[in-house]
């Protein structure tokens, strides 16, 4: 069985992700695939614009990449790691960049590797099904595809608080956040699908979504306590305030990976001050090619995927075992293994 069907249909060039018994995680193979189709089709005339999905007998849009086989590969010489991200990330930046309407209906679980091969398309279709989230630090990886310049700029306290915590967002509070651009009921999506492989994207225009959000109520102490200069002062602003929703988010930071909360906290305060989405994806190769590698990716992977039994030990176990030198090793430039364009 194919792992991803790639057809015309209409005007458009069609991605149908279709690895159901994974949910749809990318693989290397994958990410080639899709980005050999969306090079050939930037030049064909008959093709207008691009539509990505996933076959419709599983949950899931797309719940990631292959953690399984990064783990692996960081406990040897990195090297499956490293093709993989390469593969993935000169995707993510394919799609950034793409010149004709990319269309991605997130229908389902959308997670990692799925937010990259969505949100960075010119419209992003969310269900009451879709559900979004960067559960990177809780597996001591960081998030990647693209989060460090996508994140931030949702606005710096909303990303680094999904950035940090992993929280899950579902339906149309995706759209409310800036990660959807659209919303279409699930039991009219295929019509849609149908439609705008016709050529007739106005039609997702008309489609709209609740925009109270159950976030929005808690954006201002956000503001107070997720935009700050390090992750230690996030946690002193968190147990500061006096309201419920801020003891859960601090609850929540204490189980996640120390090291890679600050890594992923100076991965978005580094995107965010960047002029290219190339330049944040080089950093973003820089770091995965060494969190693979680290104690706490090995350890996150275990307990969450091999054993599970969700009971991770964090080497360090608290932040103040994380050093600054530490962290400008993980940022450090790759010399002649940096992330290069075609």
């Amino acid at each position: 069985m194919a792992e991803i069907i790639i057809h015309r249909q209409g005007v458009a060039g069609r991605i149908t992700l279709n690895r159901p018994q994974a949910l749809h995680a990318l693989n290397e193979e994958m990410c080639l695939a899709m980005d050999s189709a969306l090079k050939a089709w930037t030049s064909d005339p008959e093709i207008e614009l691009v539509v990505v999905d996933h076959a419709r007998e599983t949950r899931g849009f797309c719940a990631g990449g292959d953690i399984r086989m990064l783990a692996e590969s960081g406990a040897a010489d990195g090297s499956a790691a490293q093709a993989f991200f390469r593969a993935e990330y000169r995707l993510n930046t394919r799609i950034k960049n793409y010149p004709k309407p990319y269309v991605a209906f997130m229908d389902g679980v959308t997670m990692g590797g799925g937010v990259g091969i969505s949100v960075h398309g010119s419209h992003r279709v969310a269900t009451e099904r879709t559900l979004f989230a960067m559960p990177e630090t809780g597996i001591g990886l960081f998030p990647d595809v693209g989060g460090g310049w996508f994140l931030p700029r949702l606005g710096p306290p909303l990303g680094m608080w999904l950035a940090l915590t992993g929280e899950r967002l579902k339906g149309g509070d995706v759209c409310s956040a800036g990660i959807a651009t659209n919303f279409c009921e699930s039991n009219v999506v295929e019509a849609v699908k149908a439609s705008v492989c016709e050529g007739e994207l106005g039609l997702l225009e008309a489609m709209d979504w609740d925009e109270s959000a159950a976030f929005e109520k808690h954006l201002d102490t956000m503001q107070r306590t997720f935009w700050k200069p390090s992750v230690e002062e996030i946690f002193a602003a968190l147990a500061r305030e006096p309201d419920e929703w801020s003891a859960r988010q601090l609850a929540t930071l204490k189980t996640k990976s120390p090291r890679t909360l600050k890594v992923a906290h100076r991965q978005l305060s580094l995107g965010l001050q960047m002029q290219s989405f190339e330049d944040n994806m080089r950093m973003e190769y820089r770091i995965g090619s060494r969190q693979v590698h680290s104690h706490d990716f090995q350890e996150g992977v275990r307990a969450a995927i091999i054993d599970k039994d969700n009971a991770p030990k964090w080497d360090p176990a608290g932040l103040s075992g994380v050093s600054e030198l530490e962290l400008d090793a993980v940022f450090a430039p790759l010399g002649d293994d940096e992330l290069t364009f075609d």
